[in-house]
């Protein structure tokens, strides 16, 4: 799902832009929020029970704690720490991301530094019907510039 953030005074300006020429908003996200923060908490994780409980595996998890202990001051710095090639690396990192457990921060030139960000996932079934719900407990507000 996609979404825009952004001050009242820039939605407001979209606002009128939109009741002016009403084809200006087709190219642009319906939802509004004014930081990355607010939007985590309000649309919750976009990942499935399944495809969470797979992501959550024993060698991802070691991965977060590799991350929480060491803190690693690069993606290069990171996939040393893991042995894992950076590209498998960075492939799982960018599925983690979008369930909202970890984020990137700006590192220098165009260095990404890996934080988990979510400290509890939790998965909801139900065992009868085809619903299910997860959610990410994000108690670490992710830094500017980072997502």
């Amino acid at each position: 799902m996609t979404y825009k953030t952004g001050s009242i005074g820039e939605f407001m300006k979209w606002t009128q832009r939109v009741v002016a020429d009403p084809a200006a908003a087709e190219s642009i996200s319906k939802r509004w929020f004014e930081d990355e923060a607010t939007a985590a908490r309000a649309l919750g994780a976009a990942t499935s029970p399944e495809a969470m409980v797979k992501l959550l595996s024993e060698e991802n998890l070691g991965l977060l704690r590799l991350i929480v202990v060491n803190k690693p001051r690069s993606m290069q710095e990171l996939a040393k720490l893991a042995h894992r090639k950076e590209s498998n690396l960075s492939r799982t990192l960018r599925k983690l991301h979008e369930a909202g457990i970890v984020d990137f921060e700006k590192g220098r030139g165009r260095t990404r530094i890996p934080r988990v960000t979510a400290r509890r996932v939790t998965l909801e079934l139900d065992l009868v019907g085809q619903g299910g719900a997860v959610s990410v407990d994000r108690p670490f507000a992710p830094r500017q510039g980072g997502r």
